[in-house]
């Protein structure tokens, strides 16, 4: 071979080799891809930091340059319907179905057309052995066989949903004898074939190969399901954040109505002292009351921020997030309605609503799908091919393709395939465990059904406890209303001291807290009912879409 030869050969490597590189970087990076950031998240793996904290300086008054209102009034429905709209939870879930729906598009396209076309360059230089005629004799010698052939071809597969496919298939092809001059050279070869390949036994039938369809439709709904689970758990929870925000911020309002009263007993106490008719001591005892009233302000007013803080959190309004101070004033007051509670309708209810039990059904739907379709693998593998093939050449590809579409010259196949296993053990294993994992999925049906019957039931006892804690804690807060009175008459008249009067009103704050707390968890106890049963308390009906967020794949 001569050294032009190799540098032509080395030149055309490197070419290639070029448009391998070139192709390879005609695609692009994702956006958020950066080294340096990914560098800089590895080293904040292997490093703990230490938090610093500084000194509060007394004289410092924190201002901020856009404050938010100081407070909020929200109401029930307006939480509801914020959280509905903003919650980041929600958000994330939504476009869950998104992801689902476009598996389920994937799944579907494996049965699209496909357009192929192939393009081969071949030269070959071989040593060929022959015999040379010299002086009459034949004599052997060593020649070279050089060929230089160009052949493409283009066609389109369709894959069948009964399991075969189709392909159509038209090639053209250029021969040249770099050693010979004679004619048909260069000859031109075209074909045009149709070719037919479908399973008999194993992989055939529309049910079978369209299980991983079915199983995405299924993930489909079951996705949906979790869905409408996740915007029911919010709605609950927001429910539930609201009541508990209630009962904090009328415990505030009964703790600071405490510490009023607890100085205006101071105030007597002072007036009868100075009066002679108190020894000091009473003063002393009205001023402990006043420091654990005032402790117990700060406790419910703390308590109250952190409720404040989880209704910011659920409901992500724009410009009220859980950094800002803004005080949120619920509006809606609790409704304390005794309800009948039907055992039998709600248990119904929730075994019907329940989207776990719904999730479990579309699962066991799956299961069915994949027995079957693991049923159909232990089968023989069976197949039938079918080729139809025209065929024409000509020194020119003109007479070649008059010769294609003469249809002088038709080629035909049939050919049959099969292959048994021997045993067939591991076809036979994944039925099994697909059979297996069905009945387990059944129990686990069954299991479920037994819980949340068991949730439901224990939410309606629930409701009633918390009902009589109602009519409980209002007869208690009655009297010790009387009772705080009495010894505050008591304390006027000598008759008493100020720790009973003391005593009196930390009772009576009890008592109105208890009330408070037993409105507020009613309505929580309604609430769990409704959500253990699937359902949403209220007379609105939700609809909900999924999110599609922008993409570039299009």
């Amino acid at each position: 071979m001569s050294k032009c030869t190799i540098l032509r050969g080395m030149r055309l490597l490197g070419t290639l080799w070029f448009l391998v590189v070139l192709a390879m970087g005609c695609h692009p990076h994702t956006a958020d891809y950066d080294p340096a950031l990914a560098a800089k998240v590895r080293e904040k793996i292997h490093e703990i930091e230490s938090l610093e904290l500084k000194k509060a300086d007394p004289n410092k008054v924190a201002s901020e340059p856009n404050e938010p209102p100081a407070t909020m009034e929200l109401s029930l429905e307006q939480c509801r319907a914020l959280a509905l709209e903003n919650n980041l939870q929600l958000k994330a879930s939504l476009i869950s179905p998104t992801i689902a729906a476009a598996r389920l598009s994937e799944e579907e396209a494996a049965f699209e057309a496909s357009f192929f076309a192939n393009a081969n360059l071949a030269k070959s230089d071989q040593p060929q052995g022959r015999a040379v005629l010299v002086s009459d004799t034949l004599v052997p010698a060593v020649g070279t066989s050089q060929i230089e052939r160009v052949q493409g071809d283009l066609g389109v597969r369709v894959p069948l949903r009964t399991g075969g496919t189709v392909t159509f298939d038209l090639a053209d092809a250029r021969t040249r004898d770099l050693n010979a001059d004679r004619p048909f050279n260069p000859s031109y070869e075209d074909s045009l074939s149709v070719s037919v390949s479908h399973p008999l036994l194993r992989n055939a039938g529309q049910w079978v190969n369209t299980h991983s369809i079915r199983i995405a439709a299924y993930n489909r709904d079951i996705v949906g399901a979790r869905t409408k689970l996740d915007i029911i758990t919010v709605l609950a929870a927001i429910d539930r954040v609201y009541w508990r925000l209630y009962a904090a911020r009328r415990e505030l309002e009964v703790r600071q109505q405490q510490y009023e009263l607890s100085q205006a007993q101071l105030e007597r106490a002072r007036r009868l002292v100075d009066a002679g008719q108190r020894p000091q001591v009473e003063v002393i005892r009205a001023e402990s009351g006043v420091a654990q009233q005032l402790e117990a302000i700060i406790v419910a007013e703390n308590t109250l921020r952190d409720r404040e803080r989880e209704l910011k959190r659920v409901v992500n309004k724009a410009g009220m997030d859980i950094q800002t101070p803004t005080a949120i004033v619920p509006v809606t007051s609790p409704d304390p309605v005794r309800y009948d509670m039907e055992q039998a309708r709600l248990v119904r209810q929730a075994l019907d609503s329940r989207m776990e039990l719904l999730e479990l059904q579309l699962q066991l739907l799956q299961d069915a799908s994949t027995v079957d379709v693991a049923r159909n693998q232990t089968l023989p593998l069976a197949s039938l091919d079918y080729t139809y093939n025209i065929s024409g050449t000509g020194e020119t590809r003109n007479e070649s393709f008059d010769m294609l579409s003469a249809g002088n010259f038709v080629n035909q196949r049939l050919g049959l395939q099969l292959v048994v296993p021997i045993g067939n053990e591991a076809a036979k294993s994944r039925l099994r465990q697909a059979i297996y994992q069905h009945r387990q999925r059944l129990a686990s049906r069954a299991d479920r059904e037994e819980i949340i019957k068991l949730e439901v039931l224990n939410a309606i006892d629930q409701v009633e406890a918390n009902w009589q804690r109602i009519l409980a804690a209002r007869q208690n807060t009655v009297v010790n209303a009387r009772l705080y009175e009495a010894e505050r008459r008591e304390f006027e008249v000598g008759m008493s001291t100020s720790t009973d009067v003391l005593d009196a009103q930390f009772n009576f704050a009890n008592a109105q807290t208890s009330e408070i707390r037993a409105l507020a968890d009613y309505q929580i106890s309604l609430v769990d009912v409704a959500y253990a049963t699937g359902t949403i308390l209220g007379a609105a009906r939700i609809q909900w879409e999924p999110i599609v967020p922008p993409t570039d794949a299009d």
